[in-house]
Formats: C-alpha cells, structure tokens, sequence
C-alpha cells in the first residue's frame, strides 16, 4: 500500500455533455483543458445510446479483460473514479430496462440526451501511474 497525504480540493468543475459526445474523451478533454493534472470524478450521471466497458474475467496474473458494448437508451447511474497525469480512470454503472451492467468506462459511451459529470481538482498532490513490473498492471503513484 502506498498513501499519498496532503491533498485537498481546490476547485470543482461541472460538465455538462451533450447529444453524441464520448462521456470519456470528454472528461480528458475537461481535465486538460481545465488543468486537472489530479482529480477525482465525484458524480457522473446521465443518459446514453451506446456504452462500452470492460470487466475482469479472473483473479490470476495477468488480468484478463472482457469488453462488451451495448446499445440504447442506457441510463447512466453513476461515474467515480481518479484523474492522475491527466488521464481518467472511471468506472460506471448503467442500466438498461430491469438489467444493471457496472465496469470500467471505456471510449464508445456516447451520450443519448444528457450527461452531467463533476470533477474535483486536488491540490497538493500529484499522481500518475506506472506499470508493476511484477504484476503488468498500471498502479497509481505519486509522481
């Protein structure tokens, strides 16, 4: 474990996406453009006519992901996760009629009507990631 002390938000920053946009693309859009070098997407909700995740598939060395995409209308019920180096790392629930899907938000989530997405700035830290040579997974860090 590595605990990174000592940030503390700086601002908040509220997005809203409109019909067709990438929800991902457009909070790496926001957090550059806004200087978001670390961040923490703290809601995100929403509709859409397309979504792709990925999940993992077991719990050996290395992961192994499963990507599956799906088609609309698609309620967006939730978006968390870390902005480090720029860069998101979400995770999504959606849902689709009386079914909820949850992973890792990838690029092809195209917004339906509407998507609001909030975004802390910190301060006071500076994450990135590199790659575990042990393990092959990218792991957060502070830079």
């Amino acid at each position: 474990m590595q605990v990174v002390p000592g940030g503390h938000v700086a601002e908040v920053i509220a997005l809203r996406l409109d019909q067709g946009e990438d929800v991902l693309s457009s909070v790496e859009t926001a957090a550059r453009e806004h200087e978001i070098h670390t961040g923490v997407v703290i809601s995100g909700i929403g509709t859409l006519d397309r979504a792709r995740l990925h999940y993992i598939t077991h719990t050996g060395f290395p992961s192994k992901n499963e990507f599956v995409d799906y088609e609309g209308p698609i309620e967006l019920l939730s978006i968390d996760g870390i902005i480090a180096n720029f860069k998101p790392h979400l995770h999504t629930c959606i849902s689709i009629k009386d079914r909820t899907y949850m992973g890792h938000l990838e690029p092809g989530c195209r917004v339906l009507y509407l998507a609001e997405i909030a975004i802390a700035r910190l301060e006071g830290i500076r994450l990135g990631r590199r790659k575990n040579p042990e393990t092959g997974i990218d792991q957060l860090q502070a830079e």
